[in-house]
C-alpha cells in the first residue's frame, strides 16, 4: 500500500498533539468536562493516545486500526467541545462562533481519519 504525504501529515499532527499533552498539561486539564473523574489522569492517556496512534498511522499493518482509534478518539473528545461552548473558564476567552466553528471541524477531521479506514 502506497502512502500519501497526508497520511503522515495526519500522524506528524497527533503525534505533536499528543506530545503538547506533556508540554502543555494546564491547557488541556482546563476543557476536560467536570463530571469526568481525575482529569490529570484523562489528560496523560489522551496524549499517550494521540503519540500511540500517531506512530501507528505511519506502519500500513495497522494504519487502519490506528484510523479507527482516531475516529474514536475523536468522537470522545467532542464532549470537550461542547464543555468549551458551555463552560467560560474553559472557553480560553474564545467567541462563541469559534467555539461552533470547531464542531463541524472536529468532523473533518474523523473524515479525514475515516479515508485510511
Amino acid at each position: 500500500m502506497h502512502f500519501s504525504w497526508h497520511l503522515y501529515l495526519m500522524a506528524l499532527l497527533y503525534l505533536l498533539a499528543g506530545t503538547n499533552h506533556f508540554r502543555n498539561p494546564r491547557m488541556y486539564i482546563k476543557i476536560i468536562p467536570d463530571y469526568l473523574p481525575n482529569p490529570k489522569l484523562i489528560n496523560i492517556l489522551s496524549g499517550l493516545a494521540e503519540i500511540i496512534l500517531g506512530i501507528l498511522l505511519c506502519f500500513p499493518n495497522v494504519s487502519k486500526f490506528a484510523a479507527v482509534g482516531i475516529i474514536v478518539m475523536l468522537a470522545l473528545f467532542y464532549m470537550t467541545h461542547f464543555y468549551m461552548i458551555q463552560n467560560e473558564k474553559a472557553s480560553f476567552g474564545l467567541p462563541k462562533w469559534v467555539l461552533y466553528l470547531r464542531l463541524p471541524l472536529q468532523i473533518g477531521l474523523i473524515l479525514w481519519a475515516y479515508q485510511y479506514t
